[in-house]
């Protein structure tokens, strides 16, 4: 494929995720329980949430390694795709709620509201949502790129508007009369399409669409990083005034490809819901998107796959020092951030690249005597 050529990084890791979709789904719904290769539903859940995060590293990397925004707000697409999500789940329960409502959620009946609001409406239908989880992040991010991208806001500026915005749309969300669930959120999800959450064939179901996705989503951004358009956006990432200097309209570069990244964000948040159960303005906690950063940082910046691996890597160190030492997982977090600034500066794939052109130099040597 000429989408992937020269791109060894990007083959092994897709080779390897078609390898990890076929081999999990088979041991969980083909090897018996009983079986020592059994996988269980719980590491069949655990794989696809961090495939979601993968593809939300993707849409980071893609914004932060090639066209130079450090986006410390991208936890709020992901939030938004979400909640879009979580609303036509919720429609889904109809009168199985604690309160039987057919129409509104348990929380609206709790909070004695009389009504759907009319931001719910038209959620009952799937596509309504799927056009949603894509269109509410897009939309956001078309406006608030245009605003400060117009306007010429950069650099460390930028990452604090923002960081700004993702907290603002927290403490939103956090209010009752906002429509949301406020402080819980949205859980006590049923089905999807008809099928059970519970099952253990819809978990593998989800679980190989968030692989899906996330190849999908990897060969979008490949293809963009290495048309015109990802050219002209590491000139602007290199030299922005040079760029805008010889003709190039730098803000329309920025808004689309800004864009773009937060509809994929969006895609991964909706697809995180199902699999977790719940969405809550938790989700749009700066330190969120504060760990985005860390992930594409510790995986390797302006690599695409670098991106999955750190999201793999720092998530799996999450889950099991959370559960080993749930105090100091902080302290690991910062501590990895920071051998990676001094020791990796390039991140994994970039000591994968540089351990090649050793091996590579090796052989030449070699060759020569």
């Amino acid at each position: 494929m000429t989408l992937l050529k020269g791109d060894t990084g990007g083959q092994v890791m897709l080779g390897l995720l078609l390898a990890v979709a076929i081999v999990v789904s088979v041991l969980n719904l083909a090897v018996p329980e009983a079986n020592p290769l059994h996988v269980s539903t719980y590491t069949v859940t655990l794989l696809g949430k961090y495939l979601t995060y993968a593809l939300l590293a993707v849409a980071v990397d893609l914004v932060w390694g090639y066209l130079g925004i450090l986006s410390l707000g991208h936890g709020a697409f992901f939030a938004l795709g979400g909640y879009a999500m979580g609303m036509y789940l919720m429609r889904q329960i109809g009168d199985r709620g604690v309160y039987g409502d057919p129409i509104l959620p348990d929380f609206m009946v709790f909070l004695d509201w009389q009504e759907l609001p009319w931001f719910w409406h038209g959620f009952d239908m799937f596509w309504f949502a799927a056009l949603m989880v894509v269109l509410v992040p897009g939309a956001l991010a078309f406006v608030f790129g245009w605003l400060a991208f117009r306007s010429r806001v950069t650099g460390v500026y930028l990452s604090i508007i923002t960081q700004a915005l993702t907290y603002a749309l927290m403490l939103a969300f956090f209010r009752n009369e906002m429509g949301f669930g406020g402080n819980n959120g949205l859980t006590d999800f049923k089905d999807l399409l008809g099928f059970d959450l519970q099952a253990d064939s819809t978990r593998v179901g989800l679980f190989i669409a968030s692989a899906i996705a996330l190849a999908l989503g990897y060969l979008a951004c490949r293809w963009i990083v290495t048309s015109k358009l990802g050219r002209v956006a590491v000139a602007i990432r290199d030299a922005e005034a040079r760029t805008r200097f010889i003709g190039y309209r730098v803000d329309r570069v920025k808004v689309a490809i800004w864009t773009f990244s937060a509809m994929l964000a969006g895609i991964a948040g909706a697809l995180y819901v199902p699999q977790v159960g719940i969405i809550n303005p938790g989700e749009f906690s700066p330190l969120n998107s504060i760990e985005l950063v860390v992930w594409v940082a510790v995986g390797g910046r302006a690599t695409l796959y670098g991106a999955v691996v750190g999201a793999v890597v720092v998530n799996y160190g999450k889950t099991y020092f959370t559960g080993a030492f749930p105090e100091a997982w902080l302290f690991a977090l910062g501590g990895l951030f920071v051998l990676v600034t001094l020791f990796l500066p390039k991140g994994i794939a970039g000591l994968f690249r540089q351990l090649k052109r050793r091996r590579s130099g090796a052989m030449a040597e070699g060759a020569a005597v």
